[in-house]
């Protein structure tokens, strides 16, 4: 006997052996109690959620002999059930709308509709991929589905109902089936796996339930491919073999890295993921996932496992939604590249480029060698004491700083600093003790500063208060949002290039109006209005204007730089 798969093996017979489409039976088993059977069904979802299984169950449900009625639980005993079953019924015609997508052979069809059944209550018509009949075939069907023979039922059964015309859908009780979640589907498969009497372990269920996306029957044949695979039993490291995925731990390394700037440590970490020969799709999808998860725990702190609260904390909310964008983005083009392994490669590159702060020296040597170490052991930049008012904690540490923004923000917004030359050309520049004692000076050593666009954005709107005793006090508005870690390190290493070793930096709140960027929104508003005052007191302007009897498009006006 030849040997059946598992999809068609274990293929629901009854509406409690269906996997997670509860909605969908409700609704049906209701309108068969209630005697209120509708004259037309569209079954819509996706490849292997139930499409066809719910319909030849249902035309089961109607022509069971076993009860005087329709009911919502055939007996699968029955000369009908079983004929429905195997495709032997001759009440219950099952139609391949790919492959007769005709008028001809809808013609042929509708010409058996007007004879009664021949053993059941019902002739039940099932029409798979309906969205594949021509537009000639719809209007043909069009009057004999809106009214009927009483002994009639239409099943259409699509992964594609918005391809089926309105006229035909208004006809017809529309039961949208969900894809089945990956613990339902990995709940499905241990009840399968034992009813096999096959060894396995549970994260291979799960692996392969992930995997399916949804699909039942794409669950039950990658099952199939794992027994196969494995010699007749399932283990982990078999499944991540044949489903080309890898132990989240590499993955979250890899991450790490690129969290801290570290190119080199990144690229290591993806030759690893590669000597498991998985697929490079796989691992740009689990990167997404990891990224999803990281998001949410920022936001909700709804994660059980320490990896991802670790990830969470080590970046903010908004490089972590820049990294999953540029993920998404590489995903979505990913089919189209000629090869993955440079998709996957140029996506981490994107990641490593923008991040704001740390940044791929090209030019520094390898780890381990004596230039690097002479490089760490020289440095002279000085380190910084930050003392924030909010935690009243003093914290010493090291300058890592290794980007300066250029002066073309929109053209090229970060460049790339090395870092031997930083420490030889920051070391002259110690000396330079600056001195702050107005707001003038304030915006002035605000605008001499080579910051990040980050930084200047968010240190940009505080003002001064006093320097004094070595503590420059800056006031921000009470509704100012929190400057991250990683920014407030890249302004307190500038300032103790300029202001000189162990300046303390305090932010209370106040009122900032007289900040670096209020002065500069205010010193643009007031040359447009200057523009606009030039153009309105203008002669030969208002003389073609009165002329013409027109007027100038509010907001053409533009200053001239």
């Amino acid at each position: 006997m030849s040997y059946e798969v598992l999809a068609r093996k274990y293929r629901p017979t009854n509406f409690e052996e269906v996997v997670g489409q509860d909605h969908i039976i409700q609704a049906i088993s209701n309108s068969i109690t209630q005697d209120r059977i509708h004259q037309a069904y569209i079954f819509a979802g996706t490849r292997g959620v139930g499409k066809t299984t719910l319909a030849r169950i249902l035309a089961k449900c109607l022509n069971c002999q076993s009860f005087e009625n329709p009911t919502p639980v055939p007996c699968n005993t029955c000369s009908n059930c079983e004929g429905i079953k195997v495709g032997r019924n001759l009440d219950f015609l099952e139609i391949d709308a790919a492959s007769k997508t005709g008028i001809d052979d809808m013609r042929d069809l509708l010409e058996t509709v007007p004879l009664s059944p021949s053993q059941g209550r019902f002739k039940v018509y099932l029409i798979d991929e309906v969205h594949m009949l021509t537009t000639n075939s719809f209007n043909a069907l069009l009057k004999t589905l809106e009214e009927p023979p009483p002994h009639v039922i239409f099943i259409f059964a699509t992964t594609n109902p918005e391809k089926i015309p309105k006229t035909v859908q208004s006809r017809c009780l529309q039961l949208n089936l969900k894809t089945v979640s990956g613990s339902v589907l990995s709940n499905h498969l241990k009840k399968t796996i034992e009813a096999e009497k096959i060894k396995y372990d549970d994260e291979s269920l799960h692996l392969i339930g992930d995997s399916a996306n949804g699909s039942v029957r794409d669950a039950l044949t990658l099952l199939d491919q794992a027994i196969a695979h494995g010699n007749g039993e399932l283990n982990e490291s078999n499944v991540k073999k044949l489903l080309g995925t890898i132990d989240n731990s590499l993955l979250i390394s890899l991450l790490a890295s690129i969290i801290e700037g570290d190119g080199e440590m990144s690229f290591n970490h993806l030759y690893k993921i590669e000597e498991l020969s998985p697929e490079y799709e796989a691992i740009l999808k689990s990167i997404i996932s990891l990224l999803h998860a990281v998001s949410l725990e920022q936001v909700l702190n709804n994660s059980n496992e320490e990896s991802i609260k670790n990830l969470a904390n080590s970046m903010d909310k908004e490089f972590c939604q820049l990294l999953y964008e540029i993920a998404v983005t590489a995903y979505s083009k990913f089919s189209v590249h000629p090869n993955g392994k440079e998709a996957l490669e140029i996506c981490l590159l994107r990641m490593l480029a923008f991040n704001p702060l740390h940044k791929i020296d090209d030019s520094q040597p390898k780890a381990g060698s004596e230039e690097k170490k002479n490089l760490k052991t020289n440095n002279t930049i000085p380190k910084t004491v930050v003392k924030s008012k909010a935690n009243n904690e003093v914290t010493s540490t090291e300058p890592k700083l290794e980007v300066e923004a250029t002066k073309k923000p929109l053209e090229n917004p970060i460049k790339i600093v090395k870092k031997k030359d930083l420490a030889i050309e920051e070391t002259e520049k110690i000396n330079q003790i600056y001195s702050i004692n107005s707001s003038e000076e304030w915006i002035n050593f605000f605008n001499s500063l080579d910051m990040s666009p980050f930084a200047r954005n968010y240190f940009g709107y505080l003002s001064f208060k006093e320097l004094n005793n070595n503590t420059l006090i800056l006031l921000k508005n009470d509704d100012e949002n929190k400057i991250p870690d990683n920014v407030f390190e890249e302004f307190k290493v500038l300032c103790a290039l300029k202001l000189g070793d162990g300046i303390l930096i305090e932010i209370e709140n106040g009122s900032a109006i007289d900040s670096p960027i209020n002065r500069q929104n205010e010193i643009e508003s007031n040359k447009q209005l200057l523009a606009e005052e030039s153009v309105s007191s203008d002669p030969s302007i208002q003389k073609f204007l009165n002329k013409f009897g027109s007027n100038i498009k509010e907001g053409s006006i533009k200053p001239i730089n």
